[in-house]
């Protein structure tokens, strides 16, 4: 195998970065929904000790609305996790398709030749 001027990276090598690039993005974002998941549980025991602890209507309806606001912010967070996955799968997968690193622009990949006796 040589390197050659600018030819392509071998459509193997593309695809090997592209799963990559979708499999790191399904990771991350399982990942993101799992927090969110726990964050929500978590927000949604902790209201319902806070209630437990008081008879006072107003300090259960504070307990409440505080579930509420953390269980948007970990919609939030995970909404703003799977757009920054899906910025890097999409940077993966352009470094795949474009230049790789190392070599000057319009100059890419590896090259696989046969050499014929």
């Amino acid at each position: 195998m040589e390197r050659g001027k600018g030819t392509k990276m071998h459509p193997v090598m593309q695809t090997g970065k592209s799963a990559m690039a979708a499999t790191k993005e399904k990771v991350g974002n399982v990942a993101a929904s799992a927090k969110a998941g726990m964050e929500k549980t978590k927000a949604a025991a902790e209201e319902k000790i806070e209630k437990m602890k008081t008879r006072d209507p107003a300090q259960k309806g504070a307990a409440e609305q505080l579930k509420e606001e953390r269980i948007e912010e970990a919609e939030v967070e995970k909404q703003a996790s799977k757009e920054e996955n899906a910025a890097v799968r999409d940077q993966i997968r352009a470094s795949a398709a474009g230049t790789v690193a190392g070599y000057p622009s319009g100059q890419t990949g590896v090259v696989i030749r046969h050499h014929h006796s």
